[in-house]
């Protein structure tokens, strides 16, 4: 054995033993709940560091997509957003925007007045200089592209 290495043994007579488990320390179920839904709340509430404004999470991008979150088709009482009418919005740093959209249909009664309104409603968001609306029908909608939340207020969930 090498003299460096020195191992010491000390002997006991009894270790005490460990407490036992019982019913009455255990966590309640609420209380277990409450503190899963703090750290939750707490974890969704982070958002990513974001390093432009106009990029997704940046203050003037939510702001432009609130916007459009505020217009309803008139047939559907769900917002265009949501509905999957709009394919695109991109904002720049100059604070121009522009928003790719679609209709349900070329037919829409709205075909006309849809694009006007969201170039007025999105032109309008503090901080927009130029907005633009660019309304294309391929790759054509379809319920497949509605949110969540569109679906549960249509009752297709």
């Amino acid at each position: 054995m090498n003299e460096q290495t020195r191992i010491e043994i000390e002997e006991v007579d009894a270790v005490p033993r460990p407490p036992r488990a019982m019913v009455e320390d255990a966590e309640s179920p609420a209380a277990k709940l409450e503190r899963k839904r703090d750290y939750l709340e707490g974890f969704l509430a982070q958002k990513p560091p974001v390093s432009h404004v106009g990029e997704p999470g940046g203050d003037l991008y939510e702001a432009v997509v609130a916007a459009l979150k505020d217009i309803f088709d008139p047939e559907i009482p769900v917002n265009i957003y949501d509905l999957g009418l709009i394919y695109g919005v991109d904002v720049t740093a100059d604070g121009d925007a522009k928003v790719t959209m679609t209709l349900t249909t070329p037919h829409c009664p709205v075909a006309e007045s849809m694009p006007g309104e969201v170039e007025l409603r999105v032109g309008a968001v503090p901080g927009v200089r130029d907005a633009e609306v660019l309304l294309v029908w391929d790759p054509p909608w379809g319920p497949d592209k509605m949110t969540d939340e569109a679906r549960l207020e249509l009752g297709m969930l």
